[in-house]
């Protein structure tokens, strides 16, 4: 994305009623080439607003002020400039703040205390962001600003370059395809109402239940037979004696 010229100054609007606040926040946007319009509390911030809506790009304000809290200036900025980036700053953060600072359209919110490598890498990304704005509205205005394109001449056999003469020529009929010719065969022949091929599957089916009762018979037998000689066993301890 196009950066922003060098020669551009973004203006930040800061509101704080700390003072000391204020001066390090002041400063370190001084450092980063940001133009710094200072204001104590609130009002004095929406004072600021409304006389020159569009100056501001990015807001930076307290939340507990007297007279105007953070969110009157939030209305304030977004009313004047909807492209305006406000940043809630807090020592007090909860996370309704947090809540109704999104929903009233803040771009970000910051608890106290902060490092300034966290103010960093938030007014970067804000200039990040307000790049590829420009670069959208620059593409939308080549877009709009943009000739219609020339209208494409058929060619001499009644085509276009996009759309060969070959494709619009007339191919006379393919032959008709011959018919398939089918020999009906006899019905296989059925035994007690069922054809010879479910008669034999009925037969195999009965086969293999067949084996496989006949194999539970010898299952249990043999289970029968070992528990027997078990107990013949026992038997002959009890009565002798001996294992």
């Amino acid at each position: 994305m196009p950066p922003i010229p060098a020669d551009e100054v973004l203006e930040v609007l800061l509101v704080d009623d700390e003072l000391s606040t204020r001066e390090i926040l002041e400063q370190f946007c001084r450092s980063r080439n940001l133009g710094v319009t200072v204001a104590s509390d609130g009002r004095a911030a929406i004072t600021a607003l409304e006389r020159n809506p569009s100056h501001f790009t990015i807001v930076l304000t307290d939340i507990n002020m007297p007279g105007a809290d953070g969110f009157e200036v939030l209305n304030a900025a977004r009313a004047g400039n909807r492209g305006c980036y406000v940043v809630m700053i807090t020592g007090y953060a909860t996370l309704d703040s947090a809540l109704r600072a999104v929903r009233e359209g803040a771009y970000d919110y910051i608890a106290k205390p902060f490092s300034l490598g966290q103010l960093d890498v938030m007014l970067a990304r804000i200039k990040d962001r307000i790049a590829l704005e420009r670069e959208n509205r620059d593409l939308r205005r080549r877009l709009h600003s943009g000739k219609n394109p020339p209208t494409v001449q058929p060619n001499q056999f009644g085509g276009t370059p996009a759309q060969p003469a070959l494709q619009n020529a007339r191919l006379p009929p393919a032959p008709a395809a011959p018919q398939p010719t089918y020999t009906q065969q006899p019905p296989p022949p059925t035994y007690g109402g069922m054809s010879s091929t479910q008669g034999a599957l009925g037969a195999r089916s009965a086969r293999v239940l067949t084996a496989a009762a006949d194999s539970g018979v010898d299952q249990r037998v043999a289970t029968m037979e070992d528990r027997l000689a078990r107990m013949e066993e026992l038997l002959r301890i009890a009565v002798t004696g001996k294992r």
